[in-house]
């Protein structure tokens, strides 16, 4: 039997995704902002509280790498087949230091885990219960990245540095196919990017608050004829400019859409306009201004960093099947 030898040349590089990703900005950021804060929604209504979803985020990580090491490679019906995942020993300490939340609330908010059934403790193994798969499915999430990634190949293979486009249905084959792999190049790249926000804002809620409002600024640029625009006076026109040529977003629209409590979404919008973060009109519309904005972009750069290493992956792996 001949074994394929996968065409080394047709592979990309993560260099060429970033700069496919900045020679299209304009064209890839009213999708990629809206397909994250779609994602921060379903993290938030999940458990209604992100530093669970986060803990079970790192718990299963966790679980994805020892696969890994163990060239073990499950794809999505055997990953979610399973009675029970099991996961490494919780070490309240590394978690604590890991996503950057005081011991005693990672201690208190393992317990209330314990307490929904989404983890158990079966004598000394720790146990992501069945009942949770519901919450951690990605079905959603997997399809948007599919057509996300099958849009982005198209900008790249026209400039040349792919072969050929690669379809949202072949992605998405791909990523069942090797989910546990997958997944956890997907993990990987998010859960910096919910550090470095939390880092800026001080919590995920502020942040998901502040970026409701990024997202809105990103759907209303994409009304409009970008492709000649320069990356710089984009940003600057949708997203740092003084007067806006579009209306913000309410504080009932927020808490609709992120499924935040409107009394917890008024207290963070709050925070945010003092922080200068965000800006109230005479209709109570909520828009970002040109406050930090040095913070902003560099968890920005960092985020299409993480990203182009994702998607270079995802492509080769795509490409070589």
């Amino acid at each position: 039997m001949n074994v394929k030898i996968p065409e080394i040349s047709k592979l990309i590089s993560s260099e060429d995704i970033r700069e496919a990703l900045e020679k299209n900005f304009t064209s890839i950021t009213p999708i990629w902002i809206p397909l994250q804060i779609s994602w921060m929604n379903a993290i938030y209504r999940t458990f209604h509280d992100y530093e669970k979803f986060m803990i079970i985020m790192h718990l299963l990580m966790k679980t994805y790498e020892s696969y890994s090491k163990n060239f073990v490679k499950l794809n999505y019906k055997e990953f979610f087949n399973q009675t029970e995942i099991e996961i490494e020993m919780i070490n309240v300490m590394e978690i604590s230091k890991t996503l950057n939340i005081p011991k005693e609330t990672t201690r208190r908010k393992i317990n209330e885990l314990e307490k929904l059934g989404a983890i158990k403790r079966i004598n000394k193994k720790i146990i992501v219960n069945r009942s949770t798969y519901p919450n951690i499915q990605p079905v959603e999430t997997m399809k948007k990245i599919s057509r996300f990634l099958s849009t982005l190949s198209k900008m790249v293979f026209d400039m040349g540095l792919m072969s050929e486009q690669i379809s949202a249905e072949n992605i998405m084959k791909t990523t069942k196919e090797y989910f546990s792999h997958i997944w956890k190049l997907y993990y990987e790249m998010q859960m910096p990017f919910l550090l470095d926000f939390k880092k800026v804002h001080g919590d995920l809620e502020t942040f998901h608050v502040h970026g409701i409002c990024l997202s809105n600024h990103a759907l209303n640029s994409k009304k409009n004829d970008n492709s000649e625009m320069s990356k710089e006076f984009y940003i600057e026109k949708y997203f740092f400019a003084d007067k806006k040529d579009f209306s913000g977003v309410s504080a009932m629209s927020i808490s609709d859409i992120t499924g935040i409590p409107r009394a917890t979404v008024m207290r963070k919008l709050n925070i945010l306009v003092k922080e200068k973060f965000l800006e109230i009109d005479i209709k109570k519309h909520y828009s970002a201004t040109g406050f930090h904005q040095k913070e902003i972009l560099e968890v920005q750069k960092n985020t299409f960093n993480n990203l182009s290493n994702f998607v270079s992956r995802i492509y080769n792996l795509t490409l070589i099947k």
